[in-house]
């Protein structure tokens, strides 16, 4: 029997098929969006799902308040982790973990000499509790002795292989890997991770090394209670039955004897759950990357249920509107003892069947479609099926779902056909007729809707994106190139031969050396008062710049009262910008000139030499805050040069042959490192890569669901132009003119389209206005937004429809009415 189903079936579709090539486009750009959505949703939420006894595994993370305002970090003080491991009870396993800054790292791999790597990332001091706590498959060497003492090392097996090429994994043991200048020994290898994972370490140093090495051991700070930093993490497991509440109250009274709390300020330890990490923008992911978005794969399965639904409802009104076509044969079979339940069986197997076909051309398409948008999607999310059982299983249960969603509808109102009215060619009666049109135009209305509301979300969001990159900051950003000296490397005296080498070259205009750029995404903030009489003001996050005299002059930041800065101003007076001037309660910016902000930065008082106007100094998603702009001779504060450059010519080659000669220059002095720049104003742009990248995904969305609404209406136009063949040259004959025909045709798509333009504006100002909030500064949401989407689907529409409507409005009424 489902043999002869399909048999039928496949018939059917052979017979008509324009109709079944609707369908089948349709189903499989719906599945596509929603398989390529899955596989990018479904990446983020298995993060660390792997893990055993995940749910008993966190991160000890550190909450402040100051003066209210809270601050989060994912780290923690250098003496806790000793503390807990001594004092703290309940805990199964303790694994602190310290990341080292970009070491170079040098391998002897044969006699020639060794190879370095440079500025070599994910590289960790841990102990024996980190592999207690990750689950590692170990390839060589013993979990139990591999980090036991100092200057030890362990390397996942893709590391192992890059430092030690065609060595097996029990020949690299002994093996010596040097980092910066800590000599260390290959102690033990383990399996990479395959799975998601955040801890994406692949160097394991023996904790005792930092212990034991003084350059480590002054950054671990072993004894200050009061600093914390995002280098140093820890890890825990509890015990089964153990409360976080009750690890919480022993870390917090740890930290009350030996940091006790101070007025206007609160620190306190909390436990963050391993499942929480991935999703936790406050603190960050494990390895410090960017925490992925809970509202946006939320929005993402949003959209591809969208795009999902569009499918199902082409083919929903497709096959109720060629209702009458399989009227006879229904009726056929019902005279031969056909129950209901078989016919809605053989109808749900013709959808299942076309839904197949659509899996199988989806799971084809989407390789293609991840590498359409490798760009921003994880290079490690791939389509694999013989390895992927996860996704065979999403395919099957998508095609069940699907098939059910489009086919069930349509299997009751052909299977609801009487036998007697059917072969009578009274298939059937006026009400149902009404029922499946009314049906058809709420569908409809429906695609209408999803449509024109993404249009909509994609003009917004380019709108935002538009006004936040174009937007006049408060400074100068174009044609000025930000070049860092290596950290490590990092020398007063060559800083300074540099900038000479810079000012002799024609084709730049100013040099200033200080440090980050006045917007950028490295913030530093600090902490002081100012006291004038009775008035107090508690300045719990001030902005810092560093910069020296031509810094101000340089971005063309506008000096709006006092002086400009001076190397001898340095650790006695600054800057400071309007904001800052208003909060100490001046209104006019030069009363505030001459005053002095005590505190700063613990105990030093600072002059106010003069006021500077404000300028953004992150993305405008974050509000301009208060800020001082300093000068200091530290060579760390002076490592950043900001090089302005002249303009270019008509021929425009002055700024690549400035790059040219600022990296000779930066060569000679310093030959051992690579040469990197930043433009100003496309570091500004990055801070919004998030919204490209989600203006990037509304658009496709967008350009989808207009093209699937249009498939449908194209089928609906060419099927309603057929049924109405005999009316149309009837209507010729009396006289109509083809414009008349056209608008008889067309009204009732507009009117369907003006309506879902009705539902869904108030829609879609509440959801962008919702958006919206997330910037401190953003564009209006214009009219012209709404309008633009209406008579955008208004023209789409009518320009898909009219191919069959022109065509049916300008057929002889003759041949019409004579195949009638």
């Amino acid at each position: 029997m489902i043999k002869s189903y399909f048999k039928i079936a496949f018939r059917g579709f052979w017979k008509h098929k324009l109709f079944t090539l609707i369908n089948i486009i349709g189903l499989s750009t719906g599945i596509s969006a929603a398989l390529v959505i899955y596989l990018i949703v479904h990446f983020d939420f298995t993060f660390d799902k792997f893990q055993t006894d995940g749910d008993r595994i966190y991160r000890v993370v550190t909450n402040f308040t100051f003066a209210g305002d809270p601050a989060y970090n994912p780290g923690v003080c250098g003496p806790l982790p000793g503390a807990v491991k001594s004092q703290v009870t309940g805990l199964q396993t303790i694994a602190p973990v310290f990341k080292l800054f970009l070491p170079d790292v040098s391998v002897l791999q044969n006699k020639t000499g060794p190879v370095k790597f440079k500025a070599q990332k994910n590289i960790i001091l841990a102990d024996s509790g980190y592999f207690n706590l990750i689950q590692y498959k170990w390839l060589a060497g013993s979990p139990k002795t591999a980090l036991n003492d100092p200057y030890q090392v362990v390397l996942t097996s893709d590391q192992a292989k890059l430092y030690f090429p065609g060595s097996s994994f029990e020949e690299m043991l002994g093996k010596t890997v040097v980092y910066d200048t800590i000599k260390t020994t290959v102690t033990g290898i383990v399996q990479t991770i395959q799975e998601n994972t955040g801890f994406t370490f692949h160097d394991f140093i023996s904790y005792s090394t930092g212990i034991a090495n003084k350059d480590i051991k002054a950054q671990l700070r072993l004894n200050n209670w009061g600093g914390t930093t995002v280098k140093s993490q820890l890890f825990v497991k509890l015990f089964p039955n153990t409360t976080t509440r009750q690890i919480e109250d022993q870390l917090n009274n740890i930290l009350k004897q030996h940091n006790p709390p101070v007025k206007g300020k609160t620190q306190k330890f909390s436990l963050q759950p391993l499942n929480d990490i991935h999703f936790n923008a406050k603190y960050g992911g494990v390895n410090f990357d960017d925490a992925a978005n809970k509202t946006t794969s939320y929005g993402l399965l949003l959209i591809g249920l969208f795009l999902l639904l569009l499918g199902c409802i082409n083919f929903i009104n497709l096959t109720t509107a060629r209702s009458t076509h399989r009227a006879k044969e229904i009726g056929i079979r019902k005279t031969m003892g056909s129950s209901r339940a078989q016919l809605i069986i053989q109808f749900l197997s013709e959808t299942f069947f076309i839904t197949l076909i659509s899996v199988a051309i989806s799971a084809a398409l989407a390789p293609f479609i991840l590498k359409l948008f490798s760009g921003f999607v994880n290079p490690r999310i791939k389509v694999d099926l013989l390895h992927q059982p996860g996704i065979l299983l999403f395919l099957l249960a998508l095609s069940i779902v699907v098939s059910l969603l489009s086919g069930f509808y349509p299997a009751l109102v052909l299977s609801g056909y009487k036998p007697v009215s059917v072969l009578k060619n009274q298939a059937q009666s006026n009400s149902g007729k009404s029922r499946n049109a009314i049906m058809r135009k709420s569908l409809t209305v429906t695609q209408f809707v999803i449509a024109q509301f993404f249009i909509m979300a994609t003009l917004l969001v380019g709108k935002q994106i538009y006004y936040a990159v174009h937007k006049e900051l408060g400074f100068k950003k174009d044609a000025i190139i930000v070049v860092n000296s290596p950290y490590k490397n990092r020398q007063a005296s060559k800083n300074l031969v540099f900038i000479d080498k810079l000012k002799l070259m024609p084709q730049v205009e100013m040099v200033s050396a200080g440090n980050d750029p006045p917007s950028s995404e490295n913030t530093s903030s600090t902490e002081a008062e100012y006291v004038d009489g009775k008035k107090e003001v508690k300045l719990s996050e001030l902005g810092e710049k560093f910069g020296d005299e031509n810094y101000t002059r340089l971005y063309k930041i506008k000096l709006l009262a006092g002086r400009n800065l001076q190397v001898a101003d340095t650790n006695k007076a600054f800057l400071v910008n309007l904001t800052l001037t208003k909060m100490l309660g001046f209104k006019n910016p030069a009363d505030a000139v001459g005053k002095v902000i005590n505190n700063f930065n613990g105990d030093h008082k600072m002059q106010i030499i003069g006021v500077v106007s404000d300028f953004h100094q992150e993305s405008l998603h974050a509000p301009i805050m208060p800020l001082v702009i300093l000068t200091r001779t530290d060579k760390y504060f002076n490592g950043t040069f900001h090089i302005a450059l002249k303009p270019q010519t008509a021929d425009g080659h002055e700024w690549s042959s400035a790059i040219t000669h600022i990296q000779a220059a930066w060569k000679q002095i310093y030959p051992e490192d690579d040469f990197q720049y930043d433009f100003v104003d496309k570091t500004v742009a990055k801070f919004y890569e998030k919204e490209q990248h989600t203006s990037t995904l509304l658009t496709w969305a967008t350009g989808l669901s207009i093209f699937i609404s249009c498939l449908g209406l194209l089928g609906l136009a060419i099927y309603t132009t057929n049924q109405r063949t005999k009316e149309i040259g009837v209507r010729k004959v009396l006289g109509a003119t083809v414009s008349q025909i056209v608008t008889l045709l067309s009204t009732e798509l507009v009117l369907l389209i003006i309506l879902a333009f009705v539902i869904v504006t108030p829609v879609a100002w509440w959801a962008m206005n919702k958006w919206m909030q997330g910037f401190a500064d953003r564009t209006s949401i214009s009219w012209w937004i709404f309008a633009t989407s209406g008579a955008g689907m208004l023209l789409a529409a009518g320009f898909t429809s009219s191919f069959q409507t022109v065509k049916a409005a300008m057929a002889n009424p003759v041949k019409s009415l004579r195949s009638e």
